[in-house]
């Protein structure tokens, strides 16, 4: 068994020490890989170095189309009535700071759920009008231009202020 051993572990230092191939290189050439494979980098397999893709029909330059309502139908009962009770509150006291606040966020918190149901049309209405009852709301600003760059990547006109849709009708499952 020892000398099985060791014989194997003489192969093996001369099958290291042994060169793979005696070929004479001239010293003005490269050694080319041994292989028959293709050696490719990792980039090959990337998105990187391909060429730009053709414009589609959401990128032309020519004029934009006119917005449509679309997005989820969503139930706003609870939202239509935050904002008749906040309206109500700012009619008593117009002048009341809190009076003004409870409505706008009353509206903000309609329009981010009519975002997260895609009828930005709706959502845009809100976000501005919200805009209206708190102007120092950056998260209003923020959203309306979010808003307008949506539209603007479909290539369609957005709603202009007043021209807002109400809420997609819910019609609820009984």
């Amino acid at each position: 068994m020892r000398s099985v051993f060791v014989g194997l572990i003489g192969i093996l230092l001369l099958a290291c020490a042994k060169p793979a191939t005696s070929v004479q290189q001239n010293a003005n050439t490269v050694a080319e890989p041994q292989r028959a494979e293709k050696l490719e980098s990792v980039t090959a397999h990337t998105t990187e170095n391909l060429p730009m893709p053709l414009p589609t029909a959401n990128t032309q330059s020519g004029p934009k189309s006119h917005w449509t309502q679309s997005g989820n139908p969503i139930d706003t009962e609870k939202f239509d009535t935050a904002i008749t009770k906040a309206e109500k509150t700012f009619k008593a006291k117009p002048k009341d700071e809190t009076a003004k606040q409870a409505l706008s966020d009353a509206y903000l918190n309609r329009a981010m759920a009519l975002t997260d149901a895609r009828q930005y049309a709706s959502a845009l209405g809100d976000f501005r009008r919200a805009l209206k009852f708190d102007p120092s709301s950056e998260e209003a600003k923020t959203w309306i231009d979010q808003i307008v760059k949506i539209y603007d990547s479909m290539n369609k006109e957005y709603p202009k202020e007043g021209e807002e849709p109400p809420p997609l009708p819910w019609k609820s499952e009984k």
